[in-house]
Formats: C-alpha cells, sequence, structure tokens
C-alpha cells in the first residue's frame, strides 16, 4: 500500500523518529540516499505562492538525484478542465513522487486516494506537517531529546499551524499548549486526536487564551503569521484581536530560561514578533527554515523506500 503524508498523524511515534533520525543524518551527509537516482521526476504543484517550500523541496528532490517538475494550477488543466482525481492518474504514470501546496485539504485526499504514488502535503488550508517536521528536528538539535519537552504557540490556534502543532507534538511525545483569543480555537476533533495521541506518547494537549499562562515555563515558543494568504481584507481587525498574542522579550521572559524561538517564516516584525526575539540570541528560525530541506528530504526517501 502506497504510504502518503498528508497530516502529522499520518506517521506513527515511531516512524516519525525514524524520519527525524533519517534528517539529523541527511544534514550531516548531503547526498545519504539517492532513490530518485536515475533521474527520477517528482511532481512540485503550487496553489499557492511560496519561497521555503518550493526552494527545500526543488533543492531536495535534486540532492535526491531527481528532477523537480515544478507545476502551478494556473498552467495545468488540474481542477479546471481535469479532475484532481484523473490528475492524479495520469501524474502517477510519469512521476515518482507528488508534492501539492494547495487551499482545501479534500482535494489532497482526493489526489492520495487516486495515485499509486506516495503524496505529500507540502501545505494545505487544515494543516503543514513538512514544517512541523523541520520545527521537530530544530527542536531536537537543540535540546535532544524531544519527549517531555513543553512548546507553546501563540497567535491564531485555528490555522494549518495550530492543527498540525497538535498533532505532530503529541506524536513526539511532547506537551504542547496553543493560546489564541476566543473565537479562534483548533477545531475541536483535531484537539480530540491529539488528545488521543498523547496519551499514547506521554505528552499532553492545553488549549489557552491567556498567552502569559500558555508560555510560563515553556522550552519553546513559537508563532506564526496572523495575516495568511487569503486573509488580507482582514488585516486590520486580525492584527487589533491577536495584539495581546504578540510575542516580545516580555512574553519570551515567562519561558525557561533557555527556551528556543521559533517562526515558520515569512515573519512580520512588530506584528507577530518584536525584531529583538526574532533576530535575538533564543531565535533558531534560520535553522529551522535551513531544517525544511533535510526534514523533507527525509520524508521524501522514506515514502520512496516503502512505496
Amino acid at each position: 500500500m502506497t504510504r502518503n503524508m498528508l497530516r502529522d498523524d499520518d506517521l506513527s511515534p515511531a516512524e516519525q523518529r525514524e524520519v527525524l533520525e533519517l534528517a539529523a543524518a541527511f544534514k550531516r551527509d548531503r547526498f545519504l540516499r539517492r532513490p530518485l537516482e536515475g533521474q527520477k521526476t517528482a511532481a512540485v504543484i503550487f496553489d499557492k505562492t511560496s519561497t521555503r517550500t518550493q526552494v527545500s523541496f526543488s533543492v531536495g528532490v535534486a540532492d535526491l538525484g531527481g528532477n523537480p517538475l515544478i507545476m502551478d494550477s494556473k498552467s495545468s488543466q488540474m481542477g479546471g478542465k481535469e479532475s484532481i482525481s484523473d490528475t492524479a492518474k495520469v501524474l502517477s504514470r510519469m512521476v515518482e513522487i507528488i508534492i501539492w501546496r494547495t487551499y482545501a485539504h479534500a482535494g489532497l485526499e482526493e489526489m492520495a486516494a487516486n495515485s499509486t504514488v506516495p503524496v505529500i502535503n507540502s501545505l494545505s488550508d487544515d494543516f503543514h506537517p513538512c514544517q512541523i517536521l523541520a520545527d521537530l528536528q530544530t527542536i531536537r538539535e537543540q535540546k535532544g531529546e524531544l519527549n517531555g519537552l513543553t512548546a507553546t504557540y501563540v497567535g491564531d490556534a485555528a490555522n494549518n499551524m495550530g492543527h498540525s502543532y497538535l498533532l505532530g507534538f503529541a506524536t513526539a511525545g511532547m506537551h504542547i499548549r496553543l493560546a489564541g483569543p476566543a473565537g479562534y480555537e483548533p477545531r475541536a476533533d483535531i484537539v480530540e486526536d491529539a488528545r488521543r495521541i498523547a496519551a499514547e506518547t506521554g505528552g499532553s494537549v492545553e488549549i489557552f487564551t491567556d498567552p502569559v499562562a500558555a508560555v510560563s515555563r515553556a522550552d519553546a515558543v513559537i508563532t506564526d503569521t496572523w495575516v495568511s494568504m487569503g486573509q488580507e481584507e482582514e488585516k486590520a481587525a486580525r492584527i487589533a484581536t491577536f495584539g495581546p498574542y504578540r510575542v516580545t522579550g516580555d512574553l519570551m521572559s515567562h519561558a525557561n530560561d533557555d527556551a528556543i524561538f521559533l517562526h515558520c517564516l515569512p515573519a512580520y516584525r512588530e506584528f507577530e514578533v518584536a525584531p529583538e526575539v526574532i533576530d535575538g540570541p533564543q531565535s533558531v528560525v534560520w535553522d529551522e527554515a535551513e531544517n525544511r530541506v533535510h526534514a523533507q528530504k527525509a520524508l521524501m526517501a522514506w515514502l520512496l523506500e516503502r512505496a
């Protein structure tokens, strides 16, 4: 059966550890494994613009010996004249793996259901599992073992990052806290899934509205942009709503002294994070950005070796 990575809990705790260990190995040895040698092709599809996702997957596919075929929905028939299911059947006969950055998560599910090659969610409206693997790799580098650590995500707890932090960090056996204003809570079914996973791994899940209480004694503090693609018209209202959740030096002072700061980027200084935090000594955002390459190479290799 073809394995896919559509949401963070598509990997079991043991499998997630395997991928993270392979990511660390790739960071030490860039060309450790070459499953796309040949040269085989990976379809990398973008419905949303990107910097880190496009660069990291393009570089990663090339490092694995393959050819990244960059596509976008505007220049193809997918979702317009041709259904997603038909597109999946065509691509499966021509490429080794499909990587898609899109809007509705249901499209990825349809793609995977009709594909005979692995499908990776490189971002959807509901989840961002590749970013979470890079974040876990970064925290692991800084802190050693992930199990038992406390991480707090502050901001829009209802977005794809909040959902993926719940599932991915619970899978790692971490204590994951989300803090956001009322009305911006994560989906109840995802919270339930994360708590079920945490009960098996020794982690925990907590949802807060008070950012100070959420950050207290945390090992890692994380945020994301308040205004994602498609929300530009809500910018002024969202800035007013999320203002109390800005990560400042004062908020960081409530975390552990050796706490680290993460942000998946792009970052907007003076909005969700103060410059002294993202550009300060506790910030590991540039390691985090680099680790997208290593974590995604590990994920692709892991999936390809099981295809």
